[in-house]
């Protein structure tokens, strides 16, 4: 902390900062649940079996579908190359919203294929900052969704470097920035 700023603590008001993310909390589980409540109707119309999951990370809920260890009948769920986990995503979030009158950031994954695709494209944003580094010229990736952005986003940060989006969606693409 520096010189002349006061915290929280210091001040006497640390129980409605604590309040504040209890609040947060409470938000987002409430969100988990009313997609839970989504998405197990869903895999009943689907006659699909399917555990959710819910969690909290940072300020969005997140919400799996995981298999019983063939989750080859949940791939249908999931698409080619996750176009169907995206709507349905966008149909949950839209749900979520119907019952809250919140905007949802809910973030779900079916059957690992998002926790999968993180990992790929943390590998991604990586070895085009590698490349940016070595080459000094920016790099300029394939067209991807904003999940994918914002992973790739983080994995440059991470190297040391900056990186940008440009373009219109669906070709919207990060330039990873040399130097």
């Amino acid at each position: 902390m520096t010189e002349g700023t006061t915290s929280a603590v210091d001040a006497g008001t640390a129980a409605p900062a604590e309040e504040s993310a209890d609040t947060l909390v409470s938000r987002l589980e409430q969100e988990g649940d009313i997609a839970a409540d989504y998405l197990e109707g869903l895999l009943d119309i689907a006659d699909l079996d399917g555990d959710i999951d819910m969690d909290v990370e940072g300020d969005r809920a997140l919400v799996s579908i995981v298999g019983d260890g063939n989750d080859r009948t949940l791939q249908r769920l999931v698409g080619q190359d996750g176009e169907v986990l995206e709507a349905l995503q966008e149909l949950t979030r839209l749900a979520v919203h119907r019952e809250t009158g919140e905007r949802s950031r809910l973030m779900l994954d079916i059957a690992g294929f998002r926790a999968r695709k993180r990992e790929e494209l943390a590998e991604l944003g990586a070895k085009a900052a590698e490349q940016a580094k070595q080459t000094g010229e920016s790099v300029k990736l394939r067209p991807m969704t904003p999940f994918e952005r914002k992973v790739v986003h983080d994995a440059v940060a991470a190297a040391g470097l900056r990186s940008e989006s440009e373009g219109e969606e669906p070709q919207r693409c990060v330039v990873v920035l040399a130097g």
